[in-house]
């Protein structure tokens, strides 16, 4: 219960100085630096990243483009060795894809396979861990029951819309019951109706499970609108600029939310972050000619 309670504030702040406070973080990044080998030189593309997820967190990542938010994402992940630093999951260092982790990339399409229903892309990753089928039959039907797809169990992706696939992608991801799920601009290939329907669902289905979610987004508002926290990040080579707690209510709801004054000032907050972010990445002369 103290976890629910606490859910949402980084540990460090928390001040009641509990056991809560030495919780081990659902996901912890540790002066994580990677730096590519390139024919014209080494290019280092993050820089000294260190921030942690408390369990059941949701937290949502912004910055500017390429800023080395894929690359993160992909040490996270374990699909990439850092050059240095660590990454953890539930306090064990990554360095293979971690079981008790999920991801749900953009491209949903790619990512499902069109001659399998519906009910075979949420049940593949269940399989292929060996969970019995009775279980898997379980774990399935709660999934597309949570993501609103359980009367379409036995469609083709092809035969659905786009935000209906991703939905699919989703369900594929909390099937498999994972402590962490990434999720990299999930909605960025939808309409925006479509999108802040997705939004919802995520923000329901995290309320449901529990789970622990870094949500990677290019998208200002929704950071704001989805997250706890919003860690914006610095242009490469990338540091942690700014971990800004987002206190609006729990409860949110698209028209509500976004027309309270507090989420005004906490968009134009991020925004000017992210401006900053920018112009700190120009050449002098640059930024003074933009300024005349």
């Amino acid at each position: 219960m103290v976890l629910r309670l606490e859910r949402g504030r980084p540990l460090t702040i928390t001040q009641e100085g509990t056991a809560a406070s030495h919780q081990v973080p659902a996901l912890s990044v540790k002066d994580l630096k990677k730096v590519y080998q390139t024919p014209g030189g080494d290019v280092e593309a993050v820089r000294n990243l260190t921030f942690d997820l408390a369990p059941g967190e949701f937290v949502c990542l912004v910055g500017p483009s390429g800023a080395g938010k894929t690359t993160l994402l992909k040490c996270i992940a374990g699909l990439l060795a850092p050059t240095s630093g660590t990454v953890s999951v539930e306090g064990k260092v990554v360095t293979e894809p971690p079981k008790s982790l999920a991801v749900v990339f953009q491209e949903y399409g790619r990512s499902l396979f069109p001659w399998m229903s519906v009910r075979d892309n949420v049940e593949l990753p269940l399989k292929n861990q060996g969970v019995d089928k009775a279980k898997r039959d379980q774990l399935v039907d709660e999934a597309l029951e949570a993501v609103g797809l359980a009367h379409v169990p036995k469609s083709y992706p092809w035969q659905l819309s786009g935000g209906m696939q991703q939905r699919v992608a989703i369900a594929r991801a909390i099937a498999y019951q994972p402590q962490v799920l990434l999720m990299d601009e999930p909605f960025a290939a939808v309409d925006a109706q479509t999108r802040a329907d997705l939004e919802d669902l995520v923000r329901r289905v995290w309320k449901q499970l529990g789970i622990t979610v870094l949500f990677v987004t290019h998208d200002i508002d929704e950071s704001v609108y989805l997250g706890e926290r919003v860690i914006v990040l610095s242009n490469s080579p990338t540091v942690v600029q700014e971990d800004l707690k987002i206190d609006l209510p729990a409860e949110r709801d698209q028209l509500n939310t976004r027309s309270l004054p507090r989420f005004t000032e906490l968009r134009g907050h991020v925004y000017e972050q992210i401006q900053r972010a920018k112009a700190a990445s120009r050449p002098a002369a640059s930024v003074t000619a933009d300024n005349k």
